[in-house]
């Protein structure tokens, strides 16, 4: 499996090798000693989501308070989706920051966010499946969302596909709404919180 850090701190994509013959396809979607080389530490597995999605659907941008966040491993599973990380941690070098990524069930590709990071996705392929594993379990009090079509953040989405969001995300506020809410996570404190799981 083949690790890639992002220009944002916290984010790798995952590539595995993927074994094909006439009967199909074998890969290792997930290795827990690759993870905790890129990250730092091991990922505390709380819970697994399976995420359907018809085309066009964009869900986020999601976030969890930090501690303890919650740290995402994504992958398509069926279909084709865009896969966007944020940083929204308040004085992070890369505030602000996006980055993108193409996850499908070709490449088997996945996508790892640290606490503290935002991530959202918008499906490409007329039906889409995404599963990932998550280090906390979903807790409402500590859930947070920045509106995905932000002009501000400016994720470009693709052009061709019209977005379609949930009532949530629609009402979700800016990032600069957000951090003058004070709803955003603090960097020094996912420093911190890294710096502990790495002690563990």
């Amino acid at each position: 499996m083949h690790t890639e850090q992002l220009t944002i701190e916290g984010a790798h994509v995952h590539s595995p090798t993927v074994h094909e013959d006439d009967r199909g396809a074998f890969l290792e979607w997930f290795r827990a000693d690759s993870l905790s080389g890129a990250a730092g530490h091991h990922l505390r597995l709380a819970q697994a989501n399976c995420s359907v999605s018809r085309a066009g659907v964009l869900r986020g941008v999601h976030f969890a308070a930090v501690p303890p966040g919650q740290a995402k491993y994504v992958t398509c599973v069926a279909g084709e989706v865009l896969d966007v990380v944020v940083d929204v941690r308040v004085g992070s070098p890369t505030f602000g920051r996006w980055e993108a990524v193409a996850l499908d069930e070709r490449s088997r590709r996945s996508l790892y966010l640290a606490e503290g990071l935002g991530h959202a996705f918008m499906a490409l392929s007329e039906r889409a499946t995404v599963v990932y594993l998550c280090s906390e379990p979903y807790a409402p009090g500590r859930e947070h969302g920045i509106h995905p079509l932000d002009p501000d953040l400016g994720i470009a989405w693709p052009d061709a596909v019209e977005p379609l969001l949930s009532p949530k995300d629609a009402a979700a506020p800016s990032l600069a709404q957000a951090a003058e809410q004070g709803l955003l996570p603090s960097y020094d404190d996912c420093l911190a919180y890294y710096a502990k799981l790495g002690s563990a």
